[in-house]
């Protein structure tokens, strides 16, 4: 029987851009559930998105990510599923991380929101068997639960969202309350957004 060496959250999104609510809901659950690290795994084709949304080049936001979690410990910018190229699906990532650390135990972050559409995912009833479902709960929200086992982590944070921080770059609003500041500056310096 193995021993288990790590514990490691797998927290993965489009990032498009990386926000506060995304940097505390992962310190959030490190915490809550003594994780050694939370990898922010960086899509490179969403399956769900990739022909409703246009999103920034992959590239650039593994650059945000990384910008935003540089100084943090315990958080990482992962580009696993950007090396590995085509569409993205989670039971395929956590496959991966199950074969690269074999003696880790793996946490599936999700949000409630995304979890009460976990049926519809690329092989979903697989998810539960490669990594504990952790769904984060935003206080004042609707529960949503995914139809695996999973462990509720209730958050209560920065109320923001990527297409929020979009809109408000395009108009010139400002947003330095709700980007970190190093992803805000690589933003900034590669005019995305239209900033």
């Amino acid at each position: 029987m193995s021993r288990i060496t790590s514990r490691i959250g797998i927290f993965g999104g489009t990032f498009d851009p990386i926000h506060l609510g995304h940097i505390s809901v992962a310190r959030c659950v490190a915490a809550h559930l003594e994780l050694d690290r939370v990898e922010l795994v960086v899509a490179n084709e969403p399956w769900q998105k990739v022909d409703t949304t246009q999103m920034q080049a992959a590239e650039h936001r593994l650059a945000m990510v990384r910008a935003a979690v540089g100084e943090i410990d315990g958080l990482v910018a992962s580009s696993l599923e950007i090396e590995r190229g085509g569409p993205t699906y989670t039971v395929d990532t956590l496959e991966q991380f199950r074969a690269n650390e074999p003696d880790s135990k793996l946490f599936l972050i999700v949000g409630s929101d995304a979890a009460g559409g976990m049926d519809s995912w690329h092989r979903y009833s697989d998810i539960a068997h490669l990594a504990e479902v952790v769904v984060v709960d935003r206080v004042g929200f609707v529960r949503q639960r995914p139809p695996v086992a999973c462990r509720v982590v209730r958050w209560q944070g920065v109320d923001v969202s990527s297409s929020e921080i979009r809109h408000r770059l395009r108009a010139g609003e400002p947003v330095g309350e709700l980007m970190p500041a190093a992803a805000l500056a690589y933003c900034r310096k590669q005019g995305l957004y239209g900033c």
